[in-house]
C-alpha cells in the first residue's frame, strides 16, 4: 500500500508539472503573439500610407463603441482600479515566489510567475496598440481641416493675447463665483464636455462619434504630484481627469481627453481642439474655461517673445479673473500657433 501511495503521490506530481509546464507555454505564446502583433501594427502604421486613416476611422470607433461604452457605465475609472489590482497582485505574487524559491531552495516557481507577468505586458501592449498608438500616425487635426501655421511676429501674438483678454474680460463677472472669488461650474463638467464637443463636431464632422463619460480619478492626487490635469488611459477607452485641479481648468481639460477618443492623441493638438469645443459651448463657464487656458498659453508665448507687450496685456485682465490663475506654468507649444493661425486673420479685420 505505501509502495502505492509514493507512486501515486508521484505521478500526481508530474501531472502538475505537466499541466504546470502547459500553461506555462501557453501564457509565453500568448504573450509572444500580442507583443510581436503590436510591433507589426505599429511598423505598419508608420511604413503604410493610410494605414493609421483607415484604423482611426474604421477600426479604433469600434473599440470606443465597444469598450469605451462597457466602461463609460461605470462611475469610477475602470483603469483606474485595474492598475492598482494588477500593481498589488504583481507585488504578492512575486512575494509568493520568492518565498516558494527560499523554501524549496530551487526556482522551480518563477518561470510560471514569469510567464503570467509577460503575458500582462503583452495584454496591456496590444491595448495600447490598439486603442492608441496606431493614432499617433493619423492625419492630425489640424492637417484635417486645412489648418496652416506660419511665422507670426510678436505684435501679431499681441493681438491674439488682446483678444483672448477681452473674451475673458466680457465673461468674468457672468460666471459663478465662491466666497473666494474662485470659478464655480454651473452645472458637471462631465455632461458638459460631452455636449461641447457634440455641438463642435457639427462644424467639424471628423470629431463626430460615440463621447464615454469622463471621469475623475479617485486619487487624483498622483496627477497633481506630476503636474498633470489629466490623462487618456487606452486600456479600458476612458477619458480620465485630476478632479482636484482648479475649476477653470475642468472644462478644457475634459474636452482635451475627450478629443483622444476621435483619435487625435498629440496633445497640442488635442489642446487647440479643447479650445475650440470650450469657446464655442453654450455654457458661460466652458466659454471662460476656453478663453482663459488659451489666455494662459498665448501669454506664455508673448513672454518669451516681447516681454514689454506682455507686460501691457497683462494689466488689462480683469481683476475678477485673478483668483483662478494659479502658479503653474503651460509651456509654449503649437496650440499658440494654431490658434494665431485660425484665429489672426478674424481679429485683424
Amino acid at each position: 500500500m505505501n509502495i502505492r501511495k509514493k507512486r501515486s503521490a508521484r505521478e500526481s506530481g508530474k501531472d502538475k508539472k505537466r499541466t504546470g509546464g502547459r500553461y506555462i507555454r501557453i501564457r509565453l505564446s500568448s504573450a509572444a503573439i500580442l507583443l510581436l502583433g503590436s510591433a507589426l501594427l505599429m511598423i505598419l502604421a508608420a511604413r503604410t500610407a493610410n494605414f493609421a486613416e483607415w484604423y482611426s476611422e474604421h477600426i479604433y470607433p469600434i473599440a470606443v463603441e465597444s469598450i469605451g461604452r462597457l466602461c463609460g457605465v461605470i462611475p469610477f475609472s475602470v483603469s483606474e482600479i485595474g492598475i492598482c489590482i494588477l500593481l498589488i497582485a504583481f507585488l504578492i505574487t512575486m512575494i509568493r515566489t520568492i518565498v516558494k524559491s527560499v523554501h524549496s531552495h530551487t526556482l522551480q516557481a518563477l518561470p510560471g510567475w514569469l510567464s503570467g507577468v509577460l503575458l500582462a505586458v503583452g495584454i496591456l501592449a496590444f491595448l495600447y496598440t490598439a486603442c492608441c498608438g496606431i493614432n499617433y500616425h493619423r492625419k492630425s487635426f489640424s492637417e484635417e481641416e486645412g489648418i496652416v501655421t506660419y511665422e507670426y511676429s510678436a505684435d501679431e501674438l499681441k493681438e491674439i493675447c488682446i483678444w483672448l483678454t477681452e473674451e475673458i474680460n466680457v465673461r468674468a463677472d457672468d460666471v459663478g463665483r465662491d466666497e473666494n472669488g474662485i470659478l464655480e461650474l454651473e452645472a458637471s463638467e462631465r455632461e458638459g464636455g460631452i455636449e461641447a464637443m457634440q455641438s463642435l463636431a457639427e462644424e467639424f464632422p471628423v470629431l463626430e462619434g460615440y463621447y464615454p463619460q469622463p471621469k475623475a480619478l479617485i486619487i487624483s492626487e498622483i496627477l497633481s504630484y506630476q503636474g498633470l490635469t489629466g490623462i487618456y488611459l487606452p486600456f479600458t477607452v476612458e477619458a480620465n481627469y485630476n478632479g482636484d485641479m482648479p475649476a477653470y481648468d475642468k472644462p478644457f481639460t475634459v474636452c482635451h481627453e475627450l478629443s483622444h477618443l476621435r483619435g487625435f492623441m498629440e496633445e497640442q493638438e488635442a489642446n487647440f481642439i479643447a479650445f475650440l469645443a470650450c469657446i464655442s459651448s453654450e455654457r458661460a463657464d466652458f466659454q471662460y474655461s476656453g478663453y482663459l487656458s488659451g489666455w494662459v498659453y498665448c501669454m506664455n508665448a508673448l513672454y518669451r517673445a516681447d516681454y514689454e507687450s506682455w507686460q501691457a496685456v497683462r494689466g488689462l485682465l480683469d481683476e475678477a479673473a485673478e483668483p483662478d490663475l494659479t502658479d503653474g506654468v503651460k509651456s509654449y507649444n503649437r496650440m499658440v500657433d494654431l490658434i494665431v493661425a485660425y484665429f489672426g486673420n478674424e481679429i485683424s479685420e
